[in-house]
């Protein structure tokens, strides 16, 4: 279902920028939306968070995203953050890239056990900041140094969706529904949530 509403959003509702998640949850949608009929060409792909590692790395968001979906499509501009340049270089470089792009048309999120999307994270002083792209310090979640889309930025953006599995997430959905984390406060937002994570 995810794939398919991803696809849809991009082939027949004309979204030209799709926000990529991280994470567990989006690996399978990713390399079923690659096999599906979209123009990648004119689809400009970004990131809604990255670790401070090396492309490369195996906590790398963007290899993840390399393995799964962009060796499969030719999209029309791949924009990863350059989390290897360390926190703040790389929020900065990334805010200018963002900036452009606004609104962004299609940003996909998961939610973390603790409610956090991105890597905005319950309590975190990154919840606050301006501008579009943010550095994280001391993420409660290793690595504790990060690049994130505001919560700003993710409310500006034409169309949210959360990608919800098991029941891990289960509790961290229903803060969320009740606006108490960070991933219940973008006003809109949609949610595609098995049947695992929406028992509560």
């Amino acid at each position: 279902m995810a794939a398919e509403t991803v696809a849809a959003a991009l082939q027949d509702d004309g979204a030209r920028s799709l926000v990529l998640t991280g994470g567990t949850t989006p690996r399978q949608m990713y390399g079923l939306l690659s096999e599906l009929p979209v123009e990648w060409g004119r689809v400009t792909l970004l990131f809604g968070d990255e670790r401070c590692v090396p492309p490369t790395d195996a906590a790398s968001n963007y290899r993840m995203a390399k393995e799964t979906l962009l060796t499969r499509v030719d999209a029309g501009g791949v924009l990863r953050i350059p989390g290897e340049l360390g926190a703040e270089d790389a929020a900065a470089l990334y805010d200018g890239v963002v900036g452009r792009l606004q609104p962004l048309d299609l940003v996909l999120l998961g939610i973390g056990e603790d409610g956090h999307c991105a890597s905005l994270f319950p309590g975190h002083p990154a919840l606050n900041a301006i501008g579009w792209a943010v550095p994280v310090h001391d993420a409660p979640k290793a690595p504790p140094d990060r690049v994130s889309l505001t919560l700003g930025c993710l409310r500006n953006a034409r169309r949210v969706i959360f990608l919800v599995t098991g029941t891990g997430k289960a509790d961290a959905f229903r803060r969320a529904q009740a606006g108490e984390v960070p991933a219940g406060m973008i006003p809109g937002a949609e949610w595609i949530v098995d049947r695992a994570a929406a028992a509560s």
